[in-house]
């Protein structure tokens, strides 16, 4: 596809420096504990790429106050999660940027979080790398220690050792599938092998389409779990809100489209519709989702996608 092109890389680029790629969205309640994090960093050599998708809470004025370190793009529409992430991305290689960060701005984190990620990254000779994200509040609550995609269910995400109160299970770095797009540090080299994040999906499953990819193209992931990130999870979209919901549910309809072949993509179609139905019918889920399931399929019918 057209939005996932592959980036061309710079001719040089400077070893050991970071951009870093956030896309802001109203986002002036989380940013606090978000510039404090990065203040407070030992590994000091990095660029904030904050791209604002039009916030209307001087989200975009708070990255600018905070010095030369942020360089902010101020977009006139909201043009979703990774187009404004893509965005980053791009400033960041054309800067010569060896690694690039996605990372969300409702985090917090250690002094000593870009070093490990970094570390990590190069001892494992990996392409991407993801540190050990717990929930906020409870802050002891693992929310993904990275995660594997379900062949057999259309690659479906899953999150390792959700829910679960960190007994130090997840202790030793280790090979995964997936990582959140809360946090990525990826290679440069990543961006020209499987491109940037697919903005047909705007928000939601983006991640996941790009853990996929990468997964298919054999690129090596690594959970870093002593970098340690706490996550206000849905605190910009709303949990659980309406346009959380839409945008799940039409994305995961999309992405099964992407990625399955046309016999097993129709087969969960027809599982997914009749559990939303079946839900429907005993008042545990609502019209709203069937109807984003509809759209999600009839926005994969108006695209050209590689099959597997």
């Amino acid at each position: 596809m057209k939005m996932e092109r592959r980036v061309l890389l710079t001719e040089s680029f400077e070893p050991g420096k970071i951009g870093i790629a956030t896309a802001l969205f109203n986002s002036s309640k989380v940013l606090p504990d978000f510039f404090k994090s990065l203040e407070e960093q030992t590994y000091t050599n990095f660029i904030v790429y904050s791209v604002d998708n039009a916030s209307a809470d001087g989200s975009a004025a708070l990255c600018r106050d905070q010095g030369s370190r942020y360089k902010v793009t101020e977009n006139s529409q909201n043009t979703g999660f990774a187009q404004g992430t893509n965005q980053g991305i791009r400033q960041a290689i054309e800067d010569g940027c060896e690694y690039v960060l996605i990372l969300n701005n409702d985090v917090l984190f250690e002094p000593d979080f870009l070093a490990l990620l970094v570390e990590g990254l190069n001892q494992h000779h990996a392409d991407m790398v993801a540190p050990l994200t717990y929930y906020f509040d409870p802050p002891n609550v693992i929310w993904a220690a990275g995660g594997r995609l379900q062949r057999l269910f259309g690659y479906r995400p899953v999150h390792l050792g959700m829910n679960q109160i960190d007994t130090g299970q997840f202790s030793l770095d280790m090979k995964i599938q997936f990582a959140p797009g809360s946090c990525i540090l990826a290679r440069r080299e990543v961006f020209s092998n499987i491109g940037l994040l697919d903005e047909t999906f705007f928000t939601y499953w983006e991640d996941t389409d790009f853990a996929a990819r990468a997964l298919k193209n054999h690129l090596l992931t690594y959970l870093i779990p002593q970098a340690k990130l706490w996550h206000k999870v849905s605190s910009l979209t709303g949990k659980n809100s309406p346009f959380q919901r839409y945008y799940a549910v039409r994305n995961h309809a999309l992405y099964i489209h992407k990625h399955c072949s046309p016999l097993e993509a129709q087969a969960l179609n027809a599982l997914y519709l009749t559990w939303y139905r079946i839900a429907k019918a005993f008042n545990k889920g609502d019209a709203a989702r069937i109807q984003a399931w509809k759209d999600g399929l009839e926005l994969a019918r108006t695209q050209s996608f590689k099959k597997p």
